[in-house]
């Protein structure tokens, strides 16, 4: 009898403890009685009746992410590519979650394929390849839309890999090799254009300093020839006036010691004289010492016959 109220006592501590449940954070429980939803645990304590009451179903609030196997798709241009995405979503209604679809995951994932096909059937390859933003754009749009009465939210959607087939990948690589060699020569050719230009610069401002130099070494030139005419200008009016000064000296002190016109005659010959040793082929005489220069030249003639 006793044993019997030991294991009464241990079996009903069990069924208390079992009743116990707490939830963890990011969590949640629907929790159904007797077959029929009876609500949904959020964290914390909570406590079920024995053998009515059971925990259906243990939700993950968390952001999830299903990366679902690459789905062959058709272009509008008739180009068959395999395409692979990556979907972000989360759980916002527990009970919608548990209740409203029997396999959620494999839910999104074919509806994911359903309206990758639908969207790249609308395009063709060149855009597929260049519009990544523009359909995952669409298709989170399409996907949250669709999944929301199953209680999901579809918070992103990307497109990880989009393998077209071998001989369009070959193409792609000789176009793009092409273009690399168009750009390359387009590149050398401005360079080689910009260099030319640099080097007819370069000499068009060699030529304009070189005449500019040109110009300014013709005007020192100019100017020291002008200095030097002015200086030699100056030294001969300087001489001249010396010449003067000196002539009007010795005619003063001629003067002064009393000499005649007929003095005075003779020197001026003599003057004619040394102007005419030998620099000179013609000399015009005074018609007023004329008359003394004959009467010097017999007077020479005289001498010589004696």
């Amino acid at each position: 009898m006793g044993y019997f109220l030991v294991l009464v006592v241990i079996l009903l501590l069990v069924i208390a403890a079992s009743c116990v449940k707490i939830v963890p954070q990011a969590n949640a429980y629907v929790v159904e009685r007797l077959g029929a939803y009876q609500g949904t645990w959020s964290v914390g304590l909570h406590i079920k009746m024995p053998v009515i009451d059971k925990v259906a179903k243990k939700i993950n609030l968390k952001e999830q992410v299903v990366d679902f196997a690459p789905q062959p798709v058709i272009t509008k241009d008739n180009v068959t590519m395999r395409i692979d995405t990556v979907v972000f979503f989360q759980i916002t209604d527990p009970k919608m979650f548990a209740y409203g679809v029997e396999n959620p995951i494999m839910a999104i994932e074919n509806l994911t394929a359903t309206t990758l096909r639908n969207i790249i059937g609308d395009l063709e390859l060149d855009q597929t390849l260049t519009s990544r933003e523009t359909i995952n754009t669409k298709m989170r749009a399409s996907l949250d839309e669709a999944t929301d009465p199953w209680g999901i939210k579809v918070n992103r959607v990307e497109l990880k890999n989009i393998i077209p087939p071998a001989e369009i990948q070959n193409a792609m690589e000789k176009q793009m090799k092409a273009e690399r060699e168009r750009r390359e020569a387009v590149t050398r050719a401005e360079g080689e254009k910009k260099a030319s230009v640099t080097v007819a610069e370069g000499k068009k401002a060699a030529a304009i300093l070189e005449a500019e130099a040109e110009k300014q070494s013709a005007i020192l030139r100019a100017e020291a020839q002008k200095e030097k005419m002015i200086r030699e200008a100056e030294g001969e009016a300087e001489a001249i006036l010396k010449v003067q000064q000196a002539t009007a000296d010795g005619i003063r002190m001629i003067r002064e010691a009393g000499a005649d016109e007929s003095v005075l005659r003779i020197k001026s010959l003599e003057a004619f004289e040394k102007a005419a040793d030998g620099k000179a082929t013609k000399i015009i005489i005074p018609s007023e010492i004329q008359g003394l220069a004959g009467l010097a030249a017999s007077m020479k003639e005289l001498v010589s016959d004696k």
